[in-house]
């Protein structure tokens, strides 16, 4: 069994039905309409709930910082990279090591946003869905499709066998982010807080971009510089798409001149 904690995971864990709930505990001492409102999702839900003193919470959550909420749920069940496979014209994100489960959650919500159709895990040396990086997500790790892999460079060559580039972020690149073409298939691939890429991911990616700085810093956190690119592609994507919407106005011809009868 996992924890899963806070308002909004907690909801969004009930409305994605990717979770399969033993129960929810709430805290007796708080009453709130937010709170009544997931109870009320809960009965409808059928999932057992139980009310508890805020320090029951507590130990079961390991934080204070519950916000009244805390469920018992199911192990979650990560998808293969071949599951991701499904989507049309995809954008992937891939994160090579990221080890801060803010940070992960915090992409998580980005990639939720953005519109990302899958998330890129590696199961060794990078931050665990926690109920912190859930939380961090405020619930969007509930929505995204995440699939966990043991070998990141392995991963991103299957990526290219089927046409979708891979694009790192790096100090290094030799393109800034917003002079890329994020429209065809491809995936953004993320280092490690403070390392970036490991080499052989840098040199695995088809594609090198960077994000220019214009003070004293040469970097953004993972997490923000996540978002920059992210939200630039979705720009792009969204722009495209409505111009595909666009349905062209016809003009109609100027009528011609009819002669009058003492012409």
């Amino acid at each position: 069994m996992e924890v899963l904690y806070g308002v909004h995971p907690v909801t969004e864990a009930i409305r994605s039905k990717s979770r399969e709930f033993d129960h929810i505990c709430f805290a007796r001492e708080r009453q709130d309409t937010r709170l009544q409102d997931l109870i009320e999702s809960c009965r409808e839900s059928n999932i057992r709930i139980r009310f508890e003193p805020r320090e029951h919470l507590a130990r079961l959550a390991k934080t204070p910082s519950h916000q009244g909420v805390v469920a018992i749920v199911r192990e979650r069940a990560f998808a293969e990279i071949e599951d991701l496979f499904d989507t049309e014209n995809p954008l992937f994100l891939a994160l090579d090591g990221v080890e801060d489960p803010q940070n992960l959650g915090a992409l998580l919500r980005v990639g939720d946003g953005a519109g990302v159709d899958g998330v890129i895990l590696t199961e060794r040396r990078s931050a665990p869905l926690s109920p912190v990086a859930v939380k961090a997500s405020a619930g969007a790790a509930e929505h995204i499709r995440i699939a966990k892999v043991v070998n990141l460079v392995r991963s991103l060559e299957r990526l290219k066998e089927r046409n979708i580039w891979c694009i790192g972020l790096d100090e290094r690149g030799t393109v800034d982010y917003d002079q890329y073409s994020y429209l065809g298939p491809c995936c953004l691939v993320l280092g490690r807080e403070g390392e970036g890429l490991h080499d052989l991911v840098r040199k695995t990616c088809d594609q090198l971009l960077r994000i220019p700085m214009a003070g004293k810093v040469s970097s953004l956190n993972v997490s923000a510089a996540g978002a920059v690119v992210l939200y630039e592609a979705y720009r792009q994507r969204r722009n495209q798409a409505r111009a595909a919407a666009a349905v062209p106005v016809k003009i109609p011809d100027k009528p011609k001149k009819l002669k009058g009868l003492g012409s």
